[in-house]
């Protein structure tokens, strides 16, 4: 390794930005801090996205609650995802102790204990926060596909039922909804309807029916449905700071891929609703995607192309995404190649599969003068490797880093604090109703109903020997005024929400009209 005091002067150099960035820490060198060599992040090139890594209890959530209140203290806003409770105390100021401000003298930071604006959420309102939910439509086929484990034709099937339910005009909605279409196409009535599909057998059907009923028997039924959230919701500022939003994950074990794809739904909605902005000086969000590796175990072709395509795409949207998992090899190289900064957290060599991936690891930093293999297995709780893009867009030096501490609470928030936030937000009125309008399920129950009528009339009149009746046409619901539904329809205004949603629907394959 080089000389102590040429590390100090190049990492110096090398993280001299002029501008806002995020100041992750001090350069460890010669086992003692070293203030003068700060270690950043510009806040330009933010949206050029990044990668927290490292063993469990290393640090990682604290490393991405300090990124978090520093975005937030720049008008940037962040979403996050709750794994284990640990990031609600973002909202409430810190707790000085005699240890966390010497810790904080040592690499030369003014801690002042902060709390920052915080909106908390919870996946189809199972937990405290404020109900996030999605519908099945916009949802679309490569993302459910991905939840219920479905393999490529199966995926394929999905894509004509979507594609089927699009052009009769059954809308998708919730789970519902979806096993109403599947189940037509397998009734008498709807045989001639899967012929017409083209390489959709009724056995396939089956399997996706059964997988359906499977994943509402964990308890999925309430993440679908209306209101759908408005990701716009992510984005808002209070008093200049971004608002921090942290989604609850209640039961993450017993659905692990509902949560992951959950996710990269609320990025491609983003995707779809935001504008193009090109580079800019902040981004406007900033996505932390935690345990990432959940979102690619056993994902199929076409929905690691999605992602890709997504992350590749959202930056010039001013949208940041940071994958938190244990080690890069948990992140496809075509997502991994386009991560700018990493803050790689110690790492464990234990057993042979430990080390092939620190090897891996190791692979994907820039030449440095460390022993990286050595120092990677050294790194102390609140230490990290640290390499990030310059302004200029170049990898900066790899530096071994002291972490700043963050400057709210490093624990839970209360029971009460948490209630308190989620009565007081405006979100708690808006996505807690639940609205059940119309869409395939009623419509399709509608048909069999009039079908089971007109056979009763059939048989009637010809026991009677009179004419069989002409069927009745199905009697409208009444339609409310216009005023009523530009006024007071929150129904109305999810339908035309919905309606603009065919691009993300596009791009995870909704409307793929294969085989």
């Amino acid at each position: 390794m080089a000389e102590t005091a040429d590390v100090v002067e190049t990492v110096k150099r090398g993280y001299a930005f002029e501008g806002a960035a995020i100041e992750l820490g001090a350069l460890l060198a010669g086992d003692e801090p070293k203030p003068e060599a700060a270690v950043r992040i510009p806040l330009s090139m933010v949206n050029r996205h990044g990668l927290v890594a490292g063993a469990t209890g290393t640090g990682k959530t604290k490393t991405l609650q300090l990124m978090a209140e520093q975005l937030s203290a720049a008008g940037v806003s962040v979403f996050a995802a709750d794994i284990k409770g640990d990031l609600s105390g973002i909202s409430q100021p810190g707790q000085e102790s005699e240890k966390l401000l010497a810790r904080t003298e040592t690499i030369g930071q003014e801690w002042i204990p902060t709390g920052f604006p915080t909106e908390f959420y919870a996946l189809g309102g199972q937990g405290t926060g404020v109900p996030v939910r999605a519908t099945i439509t916009s949802f679309g086929p490569v993302l459910l596909s991905k939840v219920l484990g479905l393999n490529d034709v199966q995926e394929s099937s999905l894509g004509l039922i979507f594609h089927y339910a699009d052009k009769q005009g059954l809308t998708l909605l919730d789970l519902k909804d979806l096993r109403a279409v599947i189940t037509h196409l397998t009734s008498d009535e709807g045989k001639a309807d899967l012929k017409e599909l083209g390489g959709l057998s009724a056995a396939t059907a089956g399997v996706i029916l059964r997988a359906l009923i499977g994943f509402a028997d964990q308890g999925a039924e309430a993440f679908f449905g209306e209101p759908e959230f408005d990701t716009a919701d992510l984005m808002q500022q209070r008093d200049g700071k971004g608002v921090i939003s942290l989604l609850e994950l209640p039961n993450l074990q017993d659905r692990p891929a509902l949560f992951s794809t959950f996710l990269m739904w609320l990025l491609a909605d983003l995707f779809h609703d935001l504008p193009e902005v090109g580079d800019v000086d902040k981004p406007k969000l900033v996505f932390f995607f935690d345990e990432a590796h959940l979102l690619f175990n056993d994902a199929s072709k076409a929905f690691l192309e999605s992602i890709a395509q997504t992350v590749r795409l959202i930056r010039s949207k001013g949208v940041g995404v940071f994958f938190v998992t244990q080690t890069p090899k948990d992140v496809p190289d075509e997502v991994l190649a386009q991560l700018g900064s990493r803050v790689q957290h110690q790492l464990r060599a234990h057993t042979p599969n430990d080390a092939k991936a620190l090897r891996a690891t190791v692979s994907t930093f820039p030449s440095s003068s460390y022993d990286l293999e050595e120092v990677l297995t050294q790194l102390g709780i609140g230490e990290a490797v640290v390499t990030v893009m310059n302004e200029k867009g170049a990898p900066t030096p790899v530096a071994w880093t002291r972490l700043r501490a963050p400057q709210s609470l490093m624990a839970p928030a209360t029971a009460e604090q948490l209630s308190a936030s989620v009565q007081a937000s405006p979100n708690n009125a808006k996505y807690t109703e639940v609205i059940d309008r119309e869409s395939a399920y009623e419509k399709l129950a509608a048909k069999v109903q009039a079908g089971a009528e007109q056979a009763e009339a059939e048989r009637q009149a010809e026991e009677q020997g009179r004419p069989a009746p002409e069927p009745k046409p199905r009697a409208r619901k009444q339609e409310k005024s216009m005023v009523e539904q530009v006024i007071g329809s929150s129904a109305f205004k999810q339908f035309a929400r919905s309606a603009g949603r065919e691009i993300v629907r596009g791009l995870f394959g909704a409307a793929r009209r294969r085989r």
